[in-house]
């Protein structure tokens, strides 16, 4: 038998001979036209080069034949995609209301959705589409903000261990300058937190982890942001918020908090800027933000598709990159048009050019924001040593690429593996994602 079926168990030994294409660092994407690679008990424990008797490897770790897979001409491995930044409520909005900018948007688009997850009924029927779409499109990482109802954020954490997806979940906070029947008040909003933190740490999933998620700075007083940070300290929480989208959000937050120089600064007042915060867009950060950012050793969600959707700006990303802070990607739906993480790859790559051309930044190169898509986006979520490439000790997140899907695609020539990842960013879609595994079980399968 040539494929590995069904769900591989953590006590499973099994093994793919092929071509693999993971990151080593942010220049450096390694191809490896014919390798192979065993996982056992979850982690991957070799990963070998120019390989000559595949037959020998899997003696030497008593590996089932049934285990093995053999890939066919057309297909590779790739370690499963990590979206830093994704809103879960959301997605029945995802297309809509991009003739708007953000803070209109919020309050005409945003905000009257996300209210109706009061009922749980509801928030059950979208949470379970998001988690299986972001699957389905090879999303083996994602750092979801739910809503401020504690009871469907739960449901939201129910659901994805039931998928099988790794996840940050949030609760998100707010209770300043929000609609009036979609707001919090600082004690209850903090008790909620507490008890949604509890909920997902009695889960007892390696997968799952809560995230402190003050909304921003528009919508949290300092008393509730400090109170979060102080939470965040408590049980030893990741951080999401987000940062400098907005021309007119950032002239705000000035206006609401005059006292302090700039808006990273807020959160840096509120103890929420350390190694474990996540800042999404970071479009127009001053020098002094990007300089706290880099000594806090925190990282930014970049998000191109709402960033030029919701006409917020070009980010100027190789500067971010150059200057050593971590940067993901983030699809940010629905402020993005899509929750995949391959679109992100693309509309990085495209906006780069414009940002190049217009003198706001370095071209990116494909082997960058590949590295940003997987390896930077598993640092900066605290996981460069658990996934995002396939070095030994690490659990087999991974995408099985096949390119043998003529709907999607025609291969009119002979090409190289480079040549074939290339037609994968660029054309690609989840319908050349045949299977996805997350922690070494197969989560989506076609």
């Amino acid at each position: 038998m040539d494929q590995v079926e069904g769900d591989a168990n953590q006590d499973d030994t099994f093994m793919f001979v092929g071509p693999i294409i993971h990151s080593i660092s942010l220049n450096n994407l390694e191809f490896i036209s014919n390798g192979l690679l065993v996982v056992s008990e979850g982690k991957i424990v070799t990963v070998q080069k120019d390989v000559e008797n595949s037959d020998e490897v899997r003696r030497r770790w008593n590996i089932k034949p049934d285990k093995v897979y053999l890939m066919q001409k057309g297909q590779f491995l790739i370690p499963g995609f990590i979206d830093t930044h994704i809103h879960a409520p959301q997605y029945p909005n995802v297309g809509l209301g991009y003739d708007l900018p953000l803070l209109q948007w919020l309050d005409t688009y945003t905000f009257p959705l996300e209210k109706k997850f009061s009922d749980e009924k509801y928030a059950e029927k979208v949470y379970d589409a998001v988690v299986r779409r972001t699957l389905a499109h090879g999303t083996t990482t994602a750092n979801y903000y739910a809503t401020i109802h504690k009871e469907s954020s739960c449901i939201l954490a129910d659901l994805v261990k039931r998928h099988g997806q790794r996840a940050f979940i949030g609760k998100v906070n707010m209770n300043k300058n929000t609609p009036p029947d979609y707001g919090e008040t600082e004690e209850s909003s903090i008790q909620d937190t507490k008890d949604f933190i509890e909920y997902v740490l009695n889960l007892k999933s390696s997968l799952i982890k809560p995230v402190i998620t003050p909304r921003f700075a528009l919508s949290c007083d300092m008393n509730l942001m400090k109170g979060l940070g102080m939470l965040a300290a408590e049980y030893d929480l990741p951080i999401q918020t987000h940062v400098s989208e907005n021309l007119e959000e950032i002239k705000q937050v000035k206006m609401d908090f005059p006292e302090i120089k700039n808006y990273v600064g807020v959160y840096e007042t509120a103890g929420l800027v350390n190694c474990k915060t996540v800042l999404a867009h970071g479009i127009h950060l001053e020098p002094d933000e990007l300089n706290i950012i880099k000594a806090k050793g925190a990282a930014i969600s970049h998000c191109p598709n709402s960033n030029i959707l919701l006409e917020s700006g070009v980010c100027p990303v190789s500067k971010y990159l150059e200057a050593g802070v971590k940067v993901g990607l983030g699809s940010d739906c629905s402020g993005g048009n899509t929750c995949s993480i391959l679109e992100s790859i693309r509309q990085t790559l495209m906006l780069s050019i414009q940002a190049s051309i217009s003198k706001v930044a370095e071209k990116l190169s494909i082997q960058q924001v590949f590295y940003m898509a997987t390896l930077g986006g598993a640092e900066a979520m605290g996981l460069g040593c658990v996934t995002g490439n396939f070095l030994p000790g690490k659990e087999f997140d991974a995408i099985l690429i096949d390119m043998n899907n003529s709907s999607v695609l025609d291969l009119l020539d002979e090409y190289n593996l480079q040549q074939l990842f290339q037609k994968f960013i660029y054309l690609g879609n989840d319908q050349l994602m045949k299977k996805v595994f997350v922690a070494s079980r197969i989560v989506k399968e076609l």
